[in-house]
Parts: C-alpha cells; structure tokens; sequence
C-alpha cells in the first residue's frame, strides 16, 4: 500500500509540472532555449537507458514463469512493439495545428509578461500613444482560433499525459527508486508543454488564471488517468485476490518501455535537436542517461 501512495505522488509530481511551464511563461524574462534543449536532451537520456536497459528487462523476468524463457521473449517483443503503436495511433489522431510539443518563441510569450507588450502575429502593431493601454488580445478577430488551438492543445496533452502516467505510476508502483527518475525526466518533458496551453489561451481569453488552470488541468490527466487505469487493470484482470499477475505487469513493462522511446525519439530528442546549438542535445542525452545509469548501480 505504501509504495501505492509513492506511485500516485511520483506521478502526480510528474504531472504538475505542466503548471511550472505556465508560470515560466508568466514570469521569465526570456525563454532559455538553451536550457531547454538540455533539459529535454536529458528527459530522453534518462527515459531510452531505463526503457532499454531496466524496463524491458524486468519485462522479460515477470514473462518467463508463464511463457518460458523463449516465449517470454517473443510476448514481451511484442509487447514493446505494441506501446509504440498504441502511443504513435494517439499522436496520429491529434491534428498537427495543435501539437503539444510546439514550444513557442519568445516574442509569442512576451506579452504573458508584459500586457503592453504588442500582440504576435500579422498586422499586431503596438499602441500608437506611449503608455496608452493596448486593447485586450482576447477582444481581437482571432480569439476564437485562439481558444479552440489552447483547448486542443490541453486536450492533446491530457491524451498524451495518460500513457506517460501509466509509465510512471507502474514502474514506481514496482520499484519506487525506479520511479523517481522516470518522475523527473517525464516532469521536465512535461514543462514546455504547460507553456504550450497556456500561450494560446491567455491570448484568446486574456486571463492569465484560465490559461493557468487549463494547463493545471491538462497535467492531472496525469496521475488521473494512471489511477483510472490501473483500477481497471486489477478489476479486469487482477483475478479474485485484486492482485495483478505477473504476466500481465510483464506485458504492461513492455508496452510502457516502447511508449517512453516512443516519446523520446518522435518528441523529445526532435526538440532538443531544435532548440539547441552545438552538442547541447547529444550533451544532456548523454547526461541522463549517466545519471540513470549511476541511480540504477547505486540501487543494486
């Protein structure tokens, strides 16, 4: 029960963090996309080693008394396999328009913390009068697309989130030290997402509170959906005694290994590739994986 609650809080950090994006937009000077080249560099390093090298494996173990050595084999290849189909099938269904790893610029955040700041886009020209007060974003022609972009947005990050809870609450419901730095990568993946929702709502509505909460909202889909989940895991398939059974942890290890490189290679490392300059991106891969590497021999 203990490691239940550990599970739950580690997914609900994890899920939070989207609100820690919003209140960058709010409050940085700048963005630093630097930082967040290495930071999302190190997101993936950390979610590839431990998908590879401990999830996978684990997998493979929890198989074996069920299927046998080779058969565990075989059923948890497809099972890896099968999680990145299920996460590549959700991302497929979410228009382009609304991607929620897009990170906005600079100029876009801007006026997140300045109103006077002159609105992004063609034909946004500042007040004509020093210091007049502008008129509000939200009252302009675009507020509508505005609106409907954050709300997609949130929406897709809510999908996106259910999985990537799953993941977390999993491996630290299996082994809380595991799940900790699982917790951390997918956090710092999580935080130029609340960015995200809250850039396009804050314009349509104007409301710096409402582009917040909807970012607080998309993140708890989080440990939400994890919950939901897992419930209907034990219900469905956890046999009389409410526990589930190894084989199938085994199958959901493999299926969660495949969504987090899923997430790294089609999310993650693009954007790290993107944002950064030089070997900022190779740096912070390389970064997390040692870090994930050094917790994981520090475990044994």
């Amino acid at each position: 029960m203990s490691n239940l609650w550990i599970a739950f809080g580690l997914t609900f950090f994890a899920g939070m963090a989207t609100a820690i994006g919003s209140v960058i937009a709010f409050t940085a000077s700048r963005t630093n996309f630097r930082f967040l080249s290495v930071a999302t560099g190190f997101s993936a390093g950390v979610m590839l080693y431990v998908s590879f090298v401990e999830i996978f494996f684990k997998g493979v173990d929890a198989l074996v008394p069920r299927f046998g050595e080779t058969g565990a084999h075989w059923v948890n290849t497809a099972s890896f396999f099968g999680g990145m189909l299920l996460i590549g099938l959700i991302d497929n269904l979410i228009p382009a328009a609304e991607n929620p790893h897009e990170i906005h610029s600079e100029r876009e955040t801007e006026q997140l913390r300045d109103p006077t700041a002159p609105a992004p886009g063609p034909g946004a020209t500042p007040s004509p009068v020093a210091g007049a007060e502008r008129a509000p974003v939200h009252g302009g022609p675009h507020h509508h697309k505005l609106m409907r972009m954050g709300l997609f947005t949130a929406l897709a990050i809510g999908i996106h989130n259910f999985p990537e809870g799953l993941a977390t609450f999993l491996a630290a419901l299996q082994d809380p030290g595991l799940g900790v730095p699982i917790a951390i990568a997918i956090a710092l993946h999580n935080i130029p997402e609340g960015i995200s929702v809250s850039v396009p709502i804050f314009y349509a509505t104007g409301s710096r509170r409402k582009a917040f909460m909807y970012s607080v909202l998309s993140g708890l889909a989080e440990p939400v959906g994890a919950l939901i989940a897992y419930a209907a895991i034990r219900l469905f398939l956890g046999g009389q005694s409410g526990m589930i059974p190894p084989e199938i942890m085994g199958i959901l290890f493999g299926g969660v290994a495949g969504i987090m490189v899923y997430i790294s290679l089609d999310e993650l490392l693009p954007t790290s590739r993107a944002y950064g300059k030089g070997h900022d991106s190779l740096l912070g891969l390389v970064a997390g994986m040692a870090v994930m590497a050094l917790s994981l021999l520090l475990m044994r």
